[in-house]
C-alpha cells in the first residue's frame, strides 16, 4: 500500500465512480474538491484528507482512511473511506426524489401517464352523466 495515490485512481478504486475516465472528467469539470479547492486528476491524496464529490443534486464527502490505486470489492469499502456527508445533503436528495421531474415545467412537452389519464377522464362524456344515445333522440 502506498502512502499517496492519484485522486482519479482513488475515486475509481474506492468505487465512487464507475470508471477512472469518469473520475478524471469529474476532476477536470470542478466536481471534486479537497478543502474547498478544485483538484486535477493527477492530484495526490493521503489518508486523513476529506474529498468532496458533487453528484447533482447533492455533494458527497468522504474521509480517506486508506490510499489505494487498485479497485477493491464492495465489502472492503468501509476500510477505504468513511462517508462524512452532511445529513442535509441526504434530505436534499430525498426532496428531489419525491418531487420527481424538477426541470420539466408543467404543461410543456408530452403529458405524463397520470396527466393523460386525467385528460381522458375529463373528456369522457360518461363523466358528465351523458350517454351517446341522448344525442340521437333529436
Amino acid at each position: 500500500m502506498a502512502d499517496v495515490a492519484r485522486i482519479d485512481k482513488w475515486l475509481w478504486a474506492a468505487r465512487i465512480f464507475k470508471t477512472r475516465s469518469i473520475a478524471a472528467d469529474a476532476c477536470k469539470n470542478g466536481r471534486v474538491t479537497i478543502g474547498g479547492v478544485n483538484v486535477k486528476p493527477s492530484h495526490t491524496v493521503k489518508a486523513g484528507e476529506v474529498v468532496s464529490v458533487k453528484k447533482p443534486p447533492i455533494t458527497y464527502s468522504f474521509k480517506i482512511l486508506k490510499t489505494i490505486e487498485q479497485r477493491v470489492g464492495a465489502k472492503l469499502i468501509p476500510e477505504i473511506y468513511e462517508n462524512v456527508t452532511d445529513a442535509k445533503q441526504y434530505e436534499l436528495l430525498e426532496m428531489s426524489r419525491i418531487s420527481g421531474f424538477i426541470d420539466r415545467a408543467r404543461g410543456t412537452g408530452r403529458p405524463t401517464k397520470k396527466e393523460r389519464r386525467a385528460l381522458d377522464a375529463f373528456v369522457d362524456p360518461a363523466m358528465f352523466g351523458f350517454d351517446d344515445d341522448d344525442y340521437d333522440e333529436e
